[in-house]
């Protein structure tokens, strides 16, 4: 699948876009951007949230490519342009995280290492946040750095409330349920600005609805309860008191100060106790800073240059 452009959202320059396959079979759409600015700094790869496609970070490419990054970003399994478990293709599904690490693997080896210059940072939102962190023993020799903005790391309800929607996922897929949308859930792929808790910025909103509209087979539904589960034994693992000490990743986690869909307290206890990590916190803005006013995004942008690529 082509690159979409809608009016505002161009395609970032020097674009190489293609599918992948992975060691199991799945398809990846991945595109690679040259940097356009200088010095060359290295490669910075971009892991999108759930739901989320590459056109939604066409602006942040940009701004990357003009601070001296190529970058490269991918469609993980099941959401945007890569292929989907399943004949109900709307409903976000993965059978384990397991999976999203393969897609990352994948990328990482054929595409990333193979053909973009180093150094190697990473740039993950949301539940790309919490696959990396998932996999930082492998990572810790592929990146150099990484921010995190606005990690999947708890979801807003964090206590009994959260254990308790994860044992319920469990259950459900025990049942044979796994494939269904969580209760509640639905195949709303444009949702309303006045509904939204992503951003504040309706023109960036819109934006990504127009691309939704132009192509809607980018689009996903609400997650499975077989994604939930597989989000509940990711996080919870998280939590155990070896996870902190034993990533060795240097990592920024960037929360968003009035964030309603992850928890940025769980965010900031995580940070507490990993030995190299740091967190800030912007004041104000919705779980997508990227995706937000100008105000949030310029402080997400401070901590990032004063991050990356750093120096040893």
């Amino acid at each position: 699948m082509q690159l979409i452009e809608v009016p505002g959202n161009p395609v970032p320059t020097g674009a190489v876009s293609g599918m992948i396959d992975t060691p199991d079979g799945a398809q990846l759409r991945y595109a690679r951007f040259p940097a356009t600015g200088g010095p060359l700094k290295g490669t910075v790869t971009v892991l999108q949230g759930r739901a989320e496609f590459i056109e939604k970070y066409f602006e942040v490419i940009g701004e990357l490519q003009a601070r001296g990054f190529h970058v490269v970003t991918f469609d993980w399994r099941g959401q945007g342009g890569s292929s989907r478990h399943g004949t109900n293709s709307l409903r976000g599904h993965v059978r384990d995280f397991a999976e999203y690490r393969l897609d990352l693997d994948t990328i990482l080896t054929r595409v990333v290492l193979s053909d973009c210059p180093g150094p190697h940072f990473a740039l993950a939102h949301s539940t790309g946040g919490a696959i990396l962190l998932s996999d930082t023993e492998r990572l810790r020799t592929r990146f150099s750095r990484a921010v995190l903005s606005s990690p999947l790391v708890g979801l807003l309800d964090v206590g009994w409330r959260e254990s308790l929607s994860y044992r319920a996922a469990r259950w459900l897929c025990r049942l044979g349920l796994g494939r269904l949308f969580i209760p509640g859930g639905n195949a709303l792929l444009t949702p309303d600005y006045a509904d939204n808790r992503q951003t504040s910025d309706q023109v960036r909103f819109e934006r990504m609805n127009a691309v939704i509209h132009r192509r809607p087979e980018l689009g996903v539904g609400s997650p499975t309860n077989a994604w939930l589960a597989a989000v509940g034994k990711t996080l919870l693992s998280f939590r155990e008191i070896e996870f902190g000490p034993s990533v060795h990743l240097p990592i920024l986690m960037i929360a968003s100060g009035a964030d309603r869909i992850v928890s940025t307290r769980a965010t900031e206890e995580l940070a507490t106790r990993m030995v190299a990590a740091g967190f800030v916190v912007v004041p104000g803005a919705r779980h997508e800073i990227l995706m937000e006013a100008d105000v949030y995004r310029d402080q997400f942008w401070a901590a990032f240059d004063a991050f990356i690529p750093g120096s040893d």
